[in-house]
């Protein structure tokens, strides 16, 4: 079983998963087993999983998938497996937290600056485009052109050479730039996102939330987080005036906010109540 000292081989947006066990497992560790010390029992996490109708070999396969991409360590007690988060695991879901957490808050006022990059991947090289892709939209970044990459975030310039030292691109060319003329800015962030499609995506997310607590608060916490943390990689957190007249993203954050705010409590406590009864 690999130990902490084991690379993680999975990307972000890899270890974010979808709807699958594992992306499921990846959001109980940020919210519960980050917070509580790093640790958890596996009859914790079966019960958690089988909560929102995972099976419990599908949830066995994602705890031994996740140790083998190198986010989790095993230790034995007896017949019994208590797993650890690895190095690796706890700046992944430290930042993925801080991110996540943070995202859709107001942001300071725009000062029309963008972020430019260049960088041009070959066809044939569909990993690094993949790599490429996957990071720089988790920073905010759309492509309006092939090799272009825009945001208006100019604070994440470090963090944008970081992404393309680690992507192997050095060659890759980072620039602060101002639009002074020729067609409107609008009409660029429209080629570089698909902004119908994200506010579709949080209409859904206000419906699926907006009524109801639904089943028990620590499984209704795991779907409400599981639901919003794709919202990071989806929307670039344009400024207002670049944004279409009627935006759902405002709403959906405080409506992320309010229904995490209401079952934490509740959904920490009966958290622990599994931990206790399994240690």
């Amino acid at each position: 079983m690999p130990g902490s000292s084991t690379p993680a081989t999975m990307s972000r947006q890899h270890a974010a998963g979808a709807g699958s066990a594992r992306g499921l497992l990846f959001t109980v560790l940020g919210e519960f087993v980050l917070p509580a010390g790093g640790t958890v029992w596996t009859s914790t996490v079966i019960d958690v999983l089988g909560r929102l109708g995972v099976e419990e070999k599908a949830t066995r396969q994602a705890l031994m998938r996740t140790a083998a991409g190198g986010w989790l360590a095993a230790e034995r007690h007896g017949r019994r497996t208590r797993w650890r988060l690895t190095p690796d695991a706890e700046q992944l879901l430290t930042d993925g937290t801080a991110r996540i957490y943070g995202f859709g808050a107001p942001a300071p006022a725009w000062d029309g600056r963008l972020v430019l990059v260049l960088a041009r991947v070959p066809e044939s090289d569909r990993g690094v485009r993949h790599l490429l892709r996957t990071r720089l939209g988790w920073a905010g970044f759309g492509s309006p052109a092939p090799g272009t990459w825009i945001s208006t975030h100019t604070e994440r310039v470090a963090e944008v050479n970081r992404l393309l030292a680690r992507a192997g691109l050095g060659d890759a060319r980072v620039f602060t730039a101002e639009h002074v003329g020729g067609a409107d800015l609008a009409s660029m962030v429209r080629q570089a996102w698909d902004l119908d499609a994200v506010e579709t995506q949080y209409q859904e997310f206000l419906a699926a939330f907006g009524t109801g607590d639904g089943a028990g608060p620590l499984a209704r916490q795991v779907e409400l987080v599981h639901a919003w943390r794709r919202f990071p990689a989806m929307d670039p957190a344009l400024p207002p005036e670049l944004l279409p007249p009627r935006w759902s993203g405002g709403p959906a954050a405080a409506l992320f906010a309010a229904r995490h705010a209401r079952w934490a409590a509740d959904a920490r406590s009966d958290w622990s109540r599994l931990e206790r009864a399994a240690g």
